[in-house]
C-alpha cells in the first residue's frame, strides 16, 4: 500500500524567528490521523532566523536526529557537548534517562534550515549519548547512503531502535531501489526537488508511506534529495 502525505497538508507553526512544518502531530498541531509511522514520531522542517533558536529544554526516551540542509546549527547539551553543524552533518542525541539541550542558528546574518527527526527508542531509561558524523555529497549521489542504523554499521550514526535511515541525492536518469524485508515498512520523505517513488510523483516536503511492498524504487528525479526510513511494522 502506498499512502501520500503532501507537503501542503502538513501542520505548522510560525513565531517570527521560526517557521516550522510538521509532518506528524507536534506542539499545537494535533491530527489523530498523523501521530507517527511505526517508531518514527516527528519530522519537523525548521527554518530559524539569524541569531535565534530553541532555548535550553529537556527530553527523555527519544532518539533525536538533526539533518542540516542550509546554514549553521549550533548545539549545546547537559552532557557537555557543543558543536556547529552544517550541510552534510548528521547529529543524533539519544535522550535516554534525560538530557537538556539548546539549538541555535550560529549565524547572525543568514538563516538555518534543518530537519528535526524523532524516533522512539526500543529501550527506556538508557544513559544519554551524543554522536555526529559528516556524509559527503558524493557518497549520497546516485545511491542510497546509510546514515543511521541500530549498530552504527557502514559509518552511520547509531539509533536505539530497529530502524535504518538512508539519504540519497538523485537527478536525471539516476535510479535506486531498496528491498524491504518481511515485517518491514518504509517512509520516504522528499527533502527537496522532484522524484518518482514506486510510480508516484513527489516534490519537496512530500512523503510516502510504503507498506506491504517488496521494494521502494526512486527514479525520474530532478534535483532531488530524499530520506528513506526502513522501519518495523
Amino acid at each position: 500500500m502506498l499512502n501520500v502525505r503532501k507537503s501542503n497538508e502538513r501542520g505548522g507553526a510560525s513565531f517570527g524567528w521560526l517557521d516550522s512544518k510538521h509532518t506528524f502531530s507536534f506542539g499545537h498541531y494535533h491530527d489523530p490521523k498523523h501521530m507517527g509511522f511505526g517508531p518514527l514520531r516527528v519530522i519537523n522542517e525548521d527554518k530559524v532566523q539569524p541569531g535565534r533558536g530553541f532555548d535550553s529544554h529537556g527530553h527523555r526516551d527519544m532518539e533525536i536526529i538533526s539533518y542540516v540542509l542550509d546554514g549553521a546549527l549550533e548545539h549545546k547539551d547537559s552532557m557537555g557537548n557543543g558543536s556547529v553543524l552544517r550541510y552534510g552533518d548528521v547529529q543524533i542525541m539519544s535522550a535516554g534517562s534525560g538530557v537538556v539541550h539548546s539549538e541555535y542558528n550560529h549565524s547572525k546574518t543568514e538563516g538555518v534550515h534543518f530537519l528535526q527527526i524523532w524516533i522512539m527508542p526500543n529501550v527506556g531509561g538508557a544513559e544519554p549519548r551524543y554522536e555526529e558524523k559528516h556524509f559527503d555529497t558524493a557518497d549520497k549521489t546516485g545511491k542510497l547512503r546509510l546514515i543511521g542504523s541500530p549498530d552504527g554499521r557502514e559509518g552511520s550514526v547509531s539509533i536505539r531502535q530497529d530502524a535504518a535511515l538512508y539519504a540519497t541525492i538523485l537527478d536525471g536518469d539516476d535510479q535506486v531501489e531498496h528491498a524491504l524485508g518481511a515485517g518491514r515498512q518504509a517512509y520516504v520523505h522528499v527533502v527537496r526537488g522532484q522524484v518518482t517513488v514506486n510510480g508516484i510523483a513527489l516534490e519537496g516536503g512530500d512523503a510516502l508511506k510504503v507498506t506491504g511492498e517488496e521494494a521502494v524504487t526512486l527514479a525520474q528525479a530532478a534535483g532531488a534529495e530524499v530520506l528513506l526510513f526502513d522501519l518495523p511494522q
